[in-house]
């Protein structure tokens, strides 16, 4: 069955709702943003775009530092909302009952519900289109304990982690395999002779 061609658009997916939180802790803002991504791992480096209007791109203009969360199940009505409610008029903390909490490296708040959140500071600006690129270097990565398994990774089943893709959120499904499960050998059973 052949494909069929549809004009240019942003139709990859699935991808992560962030939960973007910038500010201070008295005055800590939160917006919900998918284009975000990682750009390197050394330096740890990653972006937000995110349109001039918003009230977001203002503080995080000023400050150049904001927090990448990423949202689980149990956050996916609030990671909602903080898409939709402008934080110019709503103090969407205070609405979704969420926790602004102390950051290691930024002053911006990370949200102390989120499983991870990853502290970011802004190395430059790009503008593209309808949005502007805050690239950003990753300075610190915080985890919930909680969803940390015994041998110290990140348990993302545990998790819960959501997903955005066309306009719907999703809960991610089951694993697969590690990276490199395709070319994996098995394991073979030595067997002593008798």
């Amino acid at each position: 069955m052949p494909k069929i061609t549809w004009r240019a658009g942003t139709l990859l997916a699935p991808l992560p709702p962030a939960l973007i939180s910038s500010g201070t802790l008295d005055h800590p803002n939160v917006m919900t943003a998918a284009w975000t991504g990682i750009i390197a791992s050394d330096p740890a480096l990653t972006y937000v775009s995110i349109r001039p209007s918003r009230y977001s791109h203002e503080i995080i203009s000023k400050t150049k530092e904001f927090v990448i969360n990423v949202p689980n199940l149990a956050l996916a009505k609030a990671t909602d909302y903080c898409g939709v409610k402008s934080g110019r008029n709503t103090d969407k903390f205070k609405v979704c009952n969420l926790t602004a909490g102390k950051c290691e490296k930024v002053s911006a708040p990370q949200i102390t519900e989120a499983p991870i959140s990853l502290e970011c500071k802004v190395i430059d600006i790009k503008t593209f289109g309808t949005h502007d690129m805050f690239l950003a270097e990753i300075v610190a990565v915080d985890v919930d304990d909680k969803y940390i398994n015994k041998s110290g990774a990140l348990d993302l089943q545990k998790a819960d982690l959501i997903a955005y893709a066309h306009g719907f959120y999703y809960t991610l499904g089951r694993k697969l395999g590690k990276f490199g499960f395709s070319v994996e050998k098995k394991k073979t059973v030595k067997r002593r002779k008798i």
